[in-house]
């Protein structure tokens, strides 16, 4: 409890505010603003949660961006893993997938119409669920940032060493640092600085995103989920601002390392190998996803049904694709908290928990 307090402490945030206010005026007073974007759903989440954009001066826009891997699976992939059900095949998800929407359906309403959906707290549970049905097909629903990667995966060895034949994964694998590339040279977008994921360096390393300070000229700090650690990201981007300077900082330093984990990117590395991924409202960023390579075709769904993830339709009128980039916010959907609420979410950002919908809607909503 005492480093949970120790980030929460009322005094320290009174003065961080203090300084944030006194570095936006120095960057108001040069007649400039700042606009960050925050990659990670987390940080969307606790950013709303504690009401951090209330204390931000007037110079500073916080934006949500592409952090949450529920939101940007792409409604095709649903549509994919349903087919599959319906062939019989047991499907294996984490929670967070089961009402996202599909083309024309959700998970949840396949199981309700008798497929068999299974939710797993561990990625091994697949495995477990194979060894248990030897007669049925198990597919593994393998969405994910560089976070959850390495233990998703490690199912092809836990599958391998059990001798079960009958498991496969569904990948739709995003990787960040080239979701940021996208970013910045999106017309509709003025992204100044980015306040960098914590789950996502700590594989990774901060180092990842040396590339983007040097040719964009856009600093990145790396932050943790607590207020103080938000808080001092913010102010290390405005005051760098104020001072007209860029950087790469690591601000979470007793998590991330410049170098990220080792094991974790040489699993990575063994299993798998870098395709374009098609991203729910951003479209197609080359080389921004992992597919496994062909030495584990057995097992990958894809391969082993002849089976293909196609974009899908997304709801027409819902925004969810330009909340997901940060050019638009939660509130100016017209379907935001009317036809659109988490028991009957119509976009991917109001199911989620990391979702920048679901986090408005929670935190923000004023009617």
């Amino acid at each position: 409890m005492k480093y949970i307090d120790g980030f929460r402490d009322p005094a320290a945030a009174s003065a961080f505010r203090a300084k944030l206010e006194e570095h936006g005026k120095e960057l108001s007073d040069a007649g400039r603003s700042v606009c960050i974007l925050e990659v990670c759903g987390s940080h969307t989440m606790a950013i709303a949660r504690f009401g951090i954009r209330s204390l931000l001066p007037d110079c500073v826009d916080l934006v949500s961006g592409p952090g949450c891997p529920v939101c940007v699976t792409p409604p095709g992939y649903i549509d994919a893993a349903i087919e599959l059900a319906g062939r019989g095949v047991i499907i294996a998800t984490f929670g967070d997938m089961l009402n996202v929407p599909g083309s024309d359906s959700s998970l949840a309403e396949a199981r309700a119409d008798g497929a068999r959906i299974e939710v797993c707290y561990s990625p091994l549970r697949a495995v477990e669920l194979a060894l248990e049905n030897p007669d049925s097909e198990v597919v593994f629903l393998a969405i994910g940032f560089e976070t959850t990667i390495a233990p998703v995966i490690s199912i092809v060895k836990q599958a391998a060493a059990s001798y079960a034949a009958n498991v496969s994964l569904l990948t739709a694998f995003k990787l960040v640092p080239p979701a940021l590339d996208a970013l910045l040279t999106d017309p509709d977008l003025a992204i100044d600085a980015f306040l960098c994921p914590a789950h996502v360096s700590a594989i990774i390393g901060s180092n990842a995103y040396e590339p983007v300070v040097k040719e964009y000229g856009k600093t990145c700090i790396v932050a943790g989920f607590e207020p103080l650690d938000i808080m001092m990201g913010i102010d290390r981007i405005v005051e760098l601002a104020a001072a007209g300077k860029v950087a790469c900082e690591n601000q979470y330093s007793r998590v991330v390392t410049p170098e990220g984990n080792p094991i974790a990117l040489q699993l990575m590395n063994d299993l798998l190998e870098p395709e374009d991924a098609y991203w729910r409202g951003v479209g197609v960023i080359p080389a921004s996803g992992l597919k496994l390579k062909h030495a584990y075709a057995p097992y990958d769904a894809q391969v082993k049904f002849g089976i293909s993830v196609e974009p899908g339709k997304e709801h027409p009128g819902c925004l969810c694709g330009s909340v997901i980039k940060g050019s638009h916010k939660p509130d100016q959907c017209s379907f935001f908290g009317k036809a659109c609420t988490p028991d009957a979410p119509v976009g991917p950002c109001m199911v989620s928990a990391e979702g920048t919908c679901a986090a408005y809607y929670k935190y923000l909503r004023t009617t």
